[in-house]
């Protein structure tokens, strides 16, 4: 059996720096608000932010929350965050 590829939100990286600028908060006060703190690093935050790895859908979820938007939003790259720069 081989692997699907799947299609990657080629925005979702922008998207999650965007949600930690607007905070102002840094990567690890980030994670503190994601209430991470026992699961992930700062340098997985970093992979995030660069494209690199891909946040697990709880994590998503977490983001999403936190800024109260849908999930949809970060993952959809015709979506625009609500508070994004035109």
């Amino acid at each position: 059996m081989g692997r699907y590829n799947r299609q990657k939100p080629q925005k979702l990286a922008e998207k999650l720096l965007q949600i930690r600028k607007k905070l102002g908060l840094s990567q690890n006060e980030l994670i503190r608000h994601l209430n991470l703190e026992n699961e992930i690093t700062q340098s997985r935050i970093s992979g995030y932010e660069l494209g690199t790895r891909e946040p697990s859908l709880p994590t998503l979820l977490r983001y999403a929350r936190l800024v109260g938007i849908s999930t949809d939003i970060l993952i959809d790259d015709e979506a625009e965050l609500p508070f994004e720069k035109k």
